[in-house]
């Protein structure tokens, strides 16, 4: 017996990157899962490589469609009889400052960032409370320290800290927990793209404290999500030092800093916004094809 034999657990983003890595961890210490993914052919790949119809109920569903994702919480009942867990981890991010992006690529990131995260949520939470369980927000380290060139994603990971912010006191009286994730660079899909389209971001991220620029492997970070959601953990920060800089967020939020972490933006900013332009698109060629109806 684990802490997730015979749970039920719903992971949005499920087919790739954190997602997946959870979805696998999670299956080998007992757990059936609802995994729902924009992108069905690794969806796919990933329930036969986890067991089948008979441990994983794999939909291929949009978060900014509140009715899908509504539909695919009543597959996942229906089948396993209700929601133990849920992972509100379907996330993008675009390309360019704030003059440069693509308005109608800024509005995507906030629709499946944060308005998907209250879809996911909304859809699975009145099984969650029947049965007592756990709520995860995947956020990210920019809900501490904002990146130029990264607007819409820091914006929608602010926010998602505060909806589960404000869940969680909702909710508590309820029986039900409620987390949020804090992640540096992590070796994802999402990360890989970025680097690979923009150089620039890598000449920024040069002149940023050592640990800042590092990047975790996405199973490292799927083992303390793993050991996370096991206690129900109100925050999991990957690496740990992260959590420090929610403590430190006044500090870094003063002009004094400012000014100091961004002395190199007026070099690597105009250069990225120039990749940007020369790609012709806001997005990964990946996540540009997934929005495309």
């Amino acid at each position: 017996m684990t802490a997730f034999t015979g749970k039920v657990v719903l992971i949005t983003g499920g087919a790739r990157g954190i997602g997946a890595e959870v979805a696998r961890r999670l299956r080998a210490q007992g757990a059936y899962l609802v995994l729902i993914d924009v992108d069905p052919p690794p969806l796919r790949e990933l329930a036969a490589e986890l067991g089948g119809d008979e441990y994983v109920v794999a939909v291929p569903a949009d978060v900014r469609d509140f009715a899908a994702i509504q539909a695919a919480v009543a597959q996942g009942v229906e089948r396993f009889g209700g929601i133990d867990i849920v992972m509100a981890n379907a996330g993008i991010a675009s390309y360019g400052s704030v003059l440069a992006v693509d308005p109608a690529a800024f509005r995507r990131v906030i629709d499946v960032n944060l308005v998907g995260c209250f879809h996911t949520v909304r859809a699975a939470l009145p099984s969650v409370i029947e049965r007592r369980g756990y709520v995860l927000i995947v956020s990210s380290l920019a809900a501490y320290l904002a990146m130029p060139g990264m607007a819409a994603y820091d914006a929608t990971k602010a926010g998602v800290e505060h909806f589960a912010n404000a869940l969680r006191l909702e909710v508590a009286h309820r029986g039900v927990d409620v987390g949020s994730a804090h992640m540096s660079w992590i070796d994802t899909p999402l990360v890989q793209e970025s680097f690979n389209d923009l150089p620039a971001v890598a000449r920024g991220l040069a002149a940023l404290p050592s640990p800042i620029r590092k990047t975790t492997s996405v199973q490292a970070c799927g083992a303390k999500f793993e050991r996370g959601i096991a206690r129900r953990a109100r925050r999991i920060n990957v690496p740990a030092w992260v959590g420090m800089l929610r403590w430190l967020r006044p500090l870094l939020q003063t002009p004094l800093a400012e000014r100091a972490s961004g002395k190199t933006t007026p070099a690597w900013l105009p250069e990225m916004d120039a990749e940007v332009t020369e790609l012709g698109r806001s997005f990964s060629a990946r996540t540009q094809a997934l929005g495309e109806d």
